[in-house]
């Protein structure tokens, strides 16, 4: 592979006629050339990638320029969406507390500030209250502030913590004595996971390479000391390592996986300065993950099938040969995971699209299922930090039931609600209705789709907003939204099409919709799409679809392929530059999306993944009404993704329908906004458009 790269200098774009007619800004070209297999790739915007000049700046504060003259008539919709959203928000809350050794943790909010309030009380919750961050002053001189790893030696006196101020997920370690409230002077940069041992002074950390942003090395520091020992670096770039403790607090846990293959090693918490052990070896497309339960491990296992299975294996010699089977492989449900207490095990199962939580009684060997209200649902596992405790703690909720906290006594069977999140205003789930319907593939496959809509009956050609995403076996879980009421309110049916290339169906359906059968992933999409449309719950000019990230792959390739099936498309931080990014192995993630997508240096995967890539296959076409969004500090998909790819559908747009690009050039990332408030505003703006454009405009 080789490039040629011509540069033309200057950047044009059309100025505004009249003061009432904006012109959008128009990208000079400047062609640039990659030749690959004798293919060659002409980038005509190439030059975008240049993050620090001028031009690239003045070019991207244009399209912000133009975007807010054309958003300009819906200012009065945006506020009036911002109020009332925030109005069902209890600004001023309290987290249900969590219990981890002496201590309740919790995060509290107060009216008027962006950020939360991290505290613990000891030993009872009427005990004085103890601030271990306050994140608004910490983000004070700062437009961003994010905290990732949280968490607190044994004894209770030290806090690690790690904190992003620029939205680039590039997170510093910092240590906290919480007798004193000083910040300790051991520190490193890029951390990705932390792990105390059990003498309170060391720490095990994972850190990303500075570039690809792999996380690629451990270490082993002692607080007090200079010294950060590298335990282990990975140098396949496929794989990424972590570390974390095991909830019985015996065990330090060290893992280097890619996405179809894992090694684990572990180490008594208790002596830090072990050398780490493997427990099975690294073998090509051989997952397992493991937890600790008195004399043995519990092993999660895709050795027998890809849906994995349950087995266990003494502590002294936890290698295959000595495996026994605790939970079959089922080809019908995907074991998503394992969680280990002094006296059951729970599994996260997946059937039928449906989570499930199955508890195993460690000396009978028996086992159930918590059952659950509605038939489609989400429910997941949370700070469960104890490990001797007959009590487990999940969150509960669907398209119409807003988050619920439970704890369940997994002996009695007695499950007892602690909160379900205030939605202020009146709410009243029986006025909303969700339901999980099918679209059938042009291969015969049933592909889920989640609805939710006001009333009680199926509604008939209504503006209907679609989400996907279908990628890295994630999947689209059909959570509960305050603010989604907004647009269910004035008469939108909320859907998510639950396509190949996610989860929702076990390893198959991630399998069926990746690498060389990834059109499956937008062929599912665009069948949801007409499935709807000839069902008569919506018509084309009342439908909108949105995705963010890869879901903005599946935007790009679904307009691409079928630009007359939508009226309107909302994208944020679209993937969608596949084979340029995917060239670059110099580029956070390349090399590790090689699994998803493929490898481009291999021809077969280059031509397949350049016959869906939105940025190679945009043509002139009637495009649908279009905003993407993106940030200048995303360290996920480069800002210069979504930028070119405006540009040039800009030269590309046959019939002269609106299409916006908005940066953010503040300091924000992959997600967009830190502060509560910033991201509300950000969320009116986007419902604003979508809405605007289906014809609702208060």
């Amino acid at each position: 592979m080789h490039r040629i790269a011509l540069t033309v200098l200057g950047l044009a774009w059309a100025s505004s006629a009249v003061a009432d007619a904006p012109q959008p800004p128009v990208a000079e070209k400047r062609p640039y050339f990659t030749v690959t297999h004798g293919d060659t790739l002409r980038d005509n915007y190439h030059w975008l990638r240049e993050k620090t000049s001028p031009d690239v700046l003045h070019y991207l504060e244009a399209e912000n320029a133009y975007c807010d003259a054309m958003m300009a008539p819906t200012l009065g919709f945006q506020d009036a969406l911002y109020k009332e959203m925030l109005a069902r928000i209890q600004e001023t809350d309290v987290e249900v507390p969590y219990r981890r050794g002496d201590y309740y943790y919790y995060t509290r909010t107060e009216e008027g500030k962006q950020y939360g309030f991290r505290c613990r009380k000891k030993g009872s919750l009427e005990a004085p209250e103890e601030v271990t961050l306050d994140l608004n002053a910490m983000a004070v001189g700062h437009d961003f502030m994010s905290v990732d790893e949280y968490t607190v030696s044994d004894d209770g006196n030290l806090l690690a913590f790690s904190t992003d101020s620029t939205g680039f997920r590039q997170y510093s370690l910092n240590i906290k004595d919480l007798r004193t409230g000083k910040i300790l002077p051991d520190h490193a940069e890029r951390v990705t996971a932390i792990a105390w041992a059990a003498d309170n002074k060391t720490l095990l950390y994972a850190q990303e390479d500075p570039e690809t942003k792999r996380w690629y090395r451990i270490y082993r520091h002692v607080l007090g000391t200079d010294q950060h020992e590298l335990l282990y670096e990975e140098k396949d770039e496929q794989y990424d390592v972590w570390v974390y403790r095991t909830r019985s607090g015996a065990y330090l846990a060290m893992v280097s996986g890619s996405s179809t293959t894992s090694e684990c090693w572990v180490v008594p918490a208790a002596k830090p300065m072990e050398a780490m052990k493997s427990i099975a070896g690294r073998r090509e497309g051989h997952e397992y993950y493991f937890d600790h339960a008195g004399d043995h491990f519990l092993i999660r296992t895709n050795d027998k099938g890809r849906n994995f299975r349950l087995v266990s294996a003494p502590v002294a010699t936890p290698d295959e040969k000595h495996w026994k089977e605790v939970v079959a492989q089922r080809d019908d449900v995907m074991l998503e995971d394992v969680d280990a207490f002094s006296d059951h095990t729970v599994l996260m199962e997946r059937e039928d699209g449906v989570p499930q939580i199955a508890v195993i009684d460690a000396k009978s060997g028996k086992s159930y299922r918590i059952d659950f209200p509605e038939p489609v649902y989400v429910v997941e596992l949370t700070n469960n930090y104890q490990f001797d405790t007959p009590m487990l703690r999940f969150t509960y909720e669907s398209l119409v039931t807003p988050e619920s906290i439970f704890d369940y006594d997994v002996k009695t069977h007695q499950r007892t609600l602690l909160k379900q999140m205030p939605v202020l205003g009146g709410y009243d789930p029986k006025q909303y209705r969700s339901e999980r319907i099918y679209a059938t593939a042009a291969d015969g496959t049933r592909v889920p789709i989640s609805l939710v809509y006001r009333g009680t009956e199926m509604p008939r050609n209504r503006p209907l907003l679609l989400l996907g995403y279908g990628s890295y076996g994630v999947t689209s879980e059909p959570y509960f939204q305050s603010n989604r009421l907004s647009m269910l309110d004035r008469g939108v049916v909320y859907g998510i099409a639950h396509i190949r290339g996610g989860g929702e169906l076990g390893k198959k359906w991630h399998d069926d919709g990746k690498l060389m059968k990834k059109k499956n992933t937008f062929t599912d999409f665009i069948t949801c799409c007409e499935y709807l449309i000839a069902q008569g719950y919506t018509s084309k000019d009342k439908l909108a679809i949105t995705g963010r990230s890869a879901g903005g792959l599946l935007m790009g390739a679904v307009v691409t392929m079928r630009p007359d099936l939508y009226k309107v498309v909302f994208t944020a931080v679209p993937f969608v530059d596949v084979m340029n990014t995917m060239l670059d192995p110099t580029l956070p993630l390349t090399t590790q999306e090689y699994l998803e997508w493929g490898d481009p240096n291999e021809k077969p995967a280059y031509d397949y993944m350049k016959s869906y890539s939105p940025y190679d296959q945009t043509k002139k076409a009637d495009y649908p009404i279009m905003l993407v969004r993106t940030s200048l500090n995303d360290s996920q998909v480069m800002y210069w993704e979504p930028a070119k790819w405006v540009a040039k559908l800009r030269v590309n747009e046959a019939g002269n329908h609106l299409l916006l690009l908005k940066t953010r050039m503040d300091p924000g990332g992959h997600g967009g906004a830190s502060g509560r408030y910033d991201r509300l505003h950000d969320v009116a703006f986007e419902y604003a458009f979508v809405m605007w454009n289906l014809g609702i405009k208060q």
